[in-house]
């Protein structure tokens, strides 16, 4: 698996972007500076009457020339920091995407499909803004606050001081509403959780809706957590909505403040009408830094706690790791487990499982619901790892094995069909990205989906729709199936893969595979015991243990389980 940057070594790979964009903001910040001076100049000309219309346009140009650099300066920062902070939050993304690959079924049960669509981009579009906008408006206000106090000091040191009284005031207040907005905004972020898991409930579950005519009750249950969002999200904007106007107000005190005292000085001739004018013009650009001071507490509160919920998620640690260090020319499919116990929880599942399968064998499993048929196959693709005893192929132990070869080897069908939004094409070479069209029209032969195929005007170019749900299930099945045949696999597994293909289909389909099947280890689990005629041994789970284990004739001999489940669906073909 590739390794991927996190947010601080990304800071340090575009630091130069960074300081590019750093210094281009200085140079803004500075020429906005002089812009005041330059009508302190014009203003104490005029007031001298020593005026003359060239000296006017001359501090005019310099006001155009200035204002024409702030211009050219202000697109290479946004150049700079904006484009990096997409970068960056690609970056992010991507990595945050390959960590959701790595992790197992076990956090995928526990976690709701939602919440991690809200942090794969909410979050990280709030963080993107804080490092882009944050940075700029945090070393903005910083640079231009300090800045624009070092003008004013040098106009009038006193006039300074008393326009800064203000200052403490607003510093409680940063931190006292600071911490307020970080566990509001949380609270934002777990609403909008709620909201997209419900709507990615209903869209999917949108056919058992309707078929239990629930839609009325389903739009009151989202009316419900529509609500509670907007809710928590009136209370951070209370929130937020006290914070600013203390800020303008604790700003256009400092504006009171100058015209009080500063007009004085005015009148008693302590300073010219032009410092008065540029200090006023300075104190004008100090209140954006005292605004910004809010913006950006808010920013970093939101980014903080998207951070926070986003390295939660990088955290979790994969439950199957990656420690196989034994690379297999080629895996030839000899299968073994010896004593295997594994559990979800506390109490074994699986116990004192033993079993050997060599290529071109075919291994029937049969059992009940929750009898751990589907569990026993998920072992050996290390979608679980057992808790005691070994699985081994080819003599090795699948620990041992790199998981990339292990999992290329096996050709997994199982229950629950998935296919994607694509094509039939593309979700069959899923198996195998490097298939050619002939290759793909093969081993649609093999499954019996030729005839469905060649009366679709689209043939193999025919876009499933969302989940394959524009196919039927028999042939949803029969999709999956070839994209497991394409992969060319030494172990096949079949869970319930023909279950909801009719048996006349069904026969025709393992005729067909009949060849394919002679090289390979084949493991069959299926409720249609026909199937498993042929198979070289089958095996009887119940509770977690295998009870019966033989050829098909000897198991019915036996009068055990099997026997019982052939004997009825015998019955039920007669009836």
């Amino acid at each position: 698996m590739r390794n991927f940057l996190t947010i601080k070594e990304d800071f340090i790979k575009y630091k130069w972007a960074f300081i590019a964009g750093f210094c281009t903001l200085l140079i803004v910040d500075v020429l906005q500076l002089l812009i005041p001076r330059v009508i302190k100049y014009a203003v104490d000309t005029l007031v001298s009457g020593d005026v003359y219309q060239g000296i006017l346009l001359r501090y005019a140009l310099y006001i155009v020339l200035i204002a024409l650099g702030v211009a050219i300066c202000r697109f290479v920062w946004r150049f700079f920091i904006f484009i990096t902070a997409r970068k960056m939050e690609r970056n992010l993304r991507l990595r945050l995407f390959s960590h959701l690959e790595t992790l197992g079924m076990k956090f995928y049960s526990n976690t709701r499909v939602g919440d991690l669509m809200a942090r794969s981009t909410n979050d990280i579009e709030a963080v993107r803004r804080t490092i882009g906008i944050g940075f700029l408006i945090g070393t903005d206000s910083l640079v231009l606050g300090t800045l624009s106090i070092v003008f004013m000091i040098f106009i009038n040191l006193k006039l300074t001081l008393i326009a800064l009284i203000p200052f403490p005031f607003l510093i409680f207040f940063v931190l006292f509403f600071g911490k307020l907005l970080f566990k509001k905004f949380e609270s934002v972020q777990a609403g909008f959780s709620n909201l997209t898991t419900t709507v990615e409930e209903n869209v999917r579950g949108v056919r058992v809706i309707r078929g239990y005519n629930q839609e009325e009750g389903e739009i009151k249950k989202f009316l419900k957590i529509n609500r509670d969002y907007v809710t928590r999200n009136i209370n951070l904007i209370k929130t937020w909505g006290m914070f600013f106007p203390l800020i303008f107000f604790l700003a256009n005190f400092s504006i009171w403040i100058i015209l009080r005292f500063g007009g004085v000085g005015v009148i008693t001739g302590t300073i010219s009408m032009g410092d008065f004018v540029a200090f006023q013009a300075y104190l004008m650009i100090l209140v954006w830094p005292m605004i910004a001071i809010g913006w950006v507490v808010n920013l970093i509160q939101r980014g903080s706690a998207s951070m926070g919920r986003i390295n939660k998620l990088l955290d979790t640690q994969p439950e199957i790791k990656d420690t196989g260090m034994t690379k297999i020319d080629r895996i030839k499919g000899i299968l073994r487990f010896r004593k295997v116990y594994f559990s979800y929880n506390e109490e074994p599942f699986l116990k004192d499982i033993n079993i050997n399968l060599e290529p071109g064998k075919k291994l029937g499993v049969v059992g009940g619901i929750g009898s751990g048929k589907t569990t026993l196959v998920d072992l050996i693709a290390r979608v679980y790892d057992v808790d005691q005893g070994d699985i081994l192929i080819d003599g090795i132990k699948i620990k041992d094995i790199p998981l990339d070869q292990l999992r290329q080897s096996i050709g997994f069908v199982p229950q629950e069909v998935f296919l994607f939004s694509d094509t039939i094409k593309e979700n069959i070479r899923l198996g195998n990205p490097k298939a050619t069209d002939q290759e793909v029209m093969n081993v649609i032969k093999l499954c019996g989906l030729e005839e469905e195929i060649e009366e679709s005007p689209q043939g193999i170019e025919t876009v499933v729709g969302e989940r394959g749900l524009s196919l039927s299930g028999g042939q949803r099945q029969r999709v999956t199936l070839a994209r497991a045949i394409i992969k060319n696999p030494s172990i096949l597994i079949l869970d319930d893969a023909l279950s909801s293909v009719d048996t006349e289909k069904e026969t025709q389909i393992i005729n067909n595979l009949r060849n394919f099947l002679m090289e390979r280890s084949t493991i069959i689990v299926s409720h249609r015991l026909k199937s498993l005629i042929d198979a070289d041994e089958i095996i009887v789970f119940k509770d977690g243990e295998i009870v019966e284990r033989g050829q098909h004739y000897e198991l019915v001999q036996i009068d055990g389980i099997y026997a019982n489940l052939y004997k009825i669906q015998q019955l039920e073909e007669v009836l």
